[in-house]
């Protein structure tokens, strides 16, 4: 399972989407960016479409899960 808390560009809270991780200052939860893409987003289209999160928010979580796939 993916470690989200050493990742910068997201967080959690029980008062948030119900303690979801998702997108720093946003209520976007992270999932929704891989739902996106496997439904054939683009990574610009996504935030696009999502103004409060940044691309450079999107590219870190796509990292984090690289790199705990690498780690697997």
């Amino acid at each position: 399972m993916l470690d989200w808390s050493k990742c910068p560009a997201v967080e959690h809270s029980p008062a948030k989407v119900s303690g979801e991780w998702v997108f720093v200052g946003t209520r976007l939860p992270v999932r929704a960016l891989f739902e996106n893409l496997e439904s054939g987003a683009s990574l610009d289209e996504f935030v696009e479409w999502f103004p409060g999160v940044t691309r450079e928010q999107a590219a870190a979580v796509l990292a984090h899960a690289e790199r705990s796939l690498a780690t697997a």
